[in-house]
Parts: C-alpha cells; sequence; structure tokens
C-alpha cells in the first residue's frame, strides 16, 4: 500500500470541504511505455485497496486481469478505514481523530479523490476501469466524469442509481448502528455491535433465501437453539467488527443512498446513459436481490455499446464475488474482441 497525500482544500459536492486529503492505493505490475496497459479497480463498501487479495481469481498472478500483462490501480475509498482518509483519519486543524465529525461524502466526491490520484501517477488514459455493486457506482460515474480519459468500462451487480430498496436496506443497517449505546462516541469501537447487526441486516440482502437454505439448514432437526443459520450470520458479524469501522459503515452507506448520475444533470437517468461512449460489458446475476437484474438490464439498454451478460448464480450479488471463474471466461472473451 502507498499512500498519496493531497495537501490542498478537497471541496466536497455537499459544499463542506477537507483542508486536505490522504488516499491509500496499491499497484500491480509496470505502466508500459505507450501507458496504454492501466485496469483500475474500484471497490465495493467494506473491501480495501488490495484488489488481488479480496478479488482473487480474477485480479492477480496468473489471471484475467494479471500484473504481467496490466498495471493494476486500486485506491481505496474517501470516507473507509483502509488508509484513505475517513473517520479515524486525524483532523489537521485540532490533531484529533474525526470520528463523527468526518462530512459526508457521495460518489462523486470519491471520484474526485480517484482523478487527484490518477494525476499524480501521470496517468492520461486508462484501457479498462472496473467495479461491481458500490464500486460500479465509481466506475459509472468516472466514464461520465473523465469520458475521454477511459476506453473501457466493466459493471457487475450494479445500478445507474440507488433503488428505494437499496435506500431502505441501508437505513435498516443505519438504525442498527445508531442503536449501539456506544453510537457517537470519540472512540475507534463506538457503534461495534450496532455494526454487527448492520452486517446481519445485510448479508440477508447479499445472499437470498436459496444459497441460504442450501448452506446453513440444520440436519439435526430436533435441537431447540444454536441453529448454523444463527451461528453464521454471528460468525460474518464477528468478522466484520474485527476489520472494519462503523463510522465509516454509517457514512458509507450515505454515499451510496446518493448515488444517482442524473443529479446536476438534468435528473434523467437515459440521456446520461447515452453518453456513455465506452465499451461496456454488463454482468447481472440471476438471484441477485439487492441489485437485481433489471438494473443491469437498463444499464444495457440505454448505453449505446454495451453487452450484457446474466450468469445464473446461487450466491445472489456475492456472486460477483464468489464466481470469478466464470465472470473471468466472459470478460476474457469481452477483452479479446
Amino acid at each position: 500500500m502507498e499512500f498519496f497525500h493531497h495537501q490542498h482544500q478537497f471541496e466536497l459536492e455537499n459544499g463542506q470541504s477537507l483542508p486536505e486529503i490522504t488516499v491509500a492505493y496499491t499497484t500491480y505490475g509496470t505502466l508500459n511505455a505507450e501507458k496504454s496497459n492501466v485496469v483500475w479497480v474500484c471497490h465495493a463498501l467494506t473491501a480495501n485497496s488490495d484488489a488481488a487479495d479480496w478479488w482473487d481469481g480474477l485480479v492477480g498472478e496468473g489471471h484475467i486481469i494479471d500484473p504481467k500483462k496490466y498495471f493494476i490501480i486500486c485506491a481505496n475509498i474517501l470516507g473507509s478505514c483502509y488508509g484513505s482518509s475517513g473517520p479515524l483519519s486525524t483532523n489537521p486543524t485540532n490533531n484529533k481523530p474525526y470520528y463523527n465529525s468526518f462530512p459526508e461524502v457521495t460518489i462523486r466526491d470519491m471520484v474526485k479523490a480517484h482523478i487527484l490520484l490518477r494525476k499524480h501517477l501521470g496517468i492520461d488514459k486508462i484501457f479498462l476501469i472496473m467495479g461491481g455493486s458500490m464500486g460500479g457506482y465509481q466506475a459509472l460515474e468516472w466514464c461520465i466524469m473523465e469520458k475521454e480519459v477511459i476506453d473501457n468500462l466493466f459493471l457487475l451487480v450494479t445500478s445507474a442509481t440507488e433503488s428505494a430498496w437499496g435506500i431502505a436496506t441501508h437505513t435498516a443497517q443505519r438504525l442498527a448502528i445508531e442503536a449501539d449505546c456506544t453510537w457517537k462516541t470519540d472512540s475507534p469501537e463506538a457503534g461495534a455491535k450496532g455494526l454487527k447487526a448492520a452486517r446481519a441486516l445485510g448479508m440477508l440482502t447479499y445472499r437470498n433465501y436459496g444459497i441460504m437454505v442450501e448452506k446453513q439448514t440444520d440436519e439435526d432437526f430436533e435441537k431447540l437453539d444454536n441453529y448454523k443459520a444463527s451461528s453464521y450470520i454471528n460468525h460474518q458479524g464477528d468478522k466484520l467488527i474485527k476489520r472494519f469501522n462503523a463510522t465509516s459503515y454509517w457514512l458509507l452507506t450515505k454515499s451510496m443512498d446518493s448515488h444517482h448520475i442524473g443529479r446536476g444533470r438534468g435528473g434523467k437517468l437515459e440521456p446520461i446513459l447515452q453518453r456513455i461512449h465506452q465499451r461496456t460489458l454488463l454482468i447481472g446475476i440471476t438471484s441477485d436481490i439487492l441489485c437485481p437484474l433489471i438494473e443491469q438490464q437498463f444499464l444495457a439498454k440505454h448505453i449505446p455499446n454495451a453487452s450484457l451478460i446474466e450468469i445464473d448464480s446461487s450466491y445472489g450479488h456475492d456472486g460477483f464475488m464468489v464466481e470469478s471463474k466464470l465472470i473471468s471466461t466472459h470478460l476474457d472473451k469481452w477483452l479479446s474482441k
């Protein structure tokens, strides 16, 4: 991991500003002489800049996005807790952590920080930008904000605007965090128990009925407690609170709620999508209940040079992480055209 320090005021979309920002990023491979082999990976909600770790099977040596062929970049998003400026960062105006005073950020703010990093690295062209879920929000926005910089776009389980269903889900998660009596205390652990509950709610949308029944049904029908499904949900919550921050989670779900490519551009989605000239590959998953296939079908209908692949996976929204072998096959065919 490396760090880019932008020691100038950073204006946010909501009118607030940060006195300076830090962007944590990871690179793999080497930039070629023509600077034509850049692949930029945008990560989702609780991921970090180490794309070869969390997207193993798609990014890394021996995979379709191989550092022997491409110069791969992934930057941690603003508001996160993995190195970029966020609630756990030190506010230079008082030398104390921001905690709950860190301002709300939008997807466009995150992309604006990515663009600053791109310029810092001397990159003029991005061969491929790719992202799933919230990472897709960033990639889509970036193609609109810097349409001449990006050549190819790869989006998975994502949409042009956050749906009412997504906003409702995130609101329920934030209510769980806010119900924690430690919420808004000046501590890195503030809201941790609430975050565990929020993760539990999230898991119900990341997966679905079919995969939960298939994987988490108890064989012992005599038991009265300690069910396998309960253990699974508790385990996932415990894992997250050990590696992530509740205030960051709260902020980042807010940023997803405000995702709308038509905001400030006339409101209507169709004409904005029709301006996206990049060759685009879309992947949707049939069992995804968080960002269902209808969202990718809408994108495919209105992005002029788009192809849509529908994957029949039982893993729901998480399929974009789980089905890396199948995704790689489709991406390889598309890139070779």
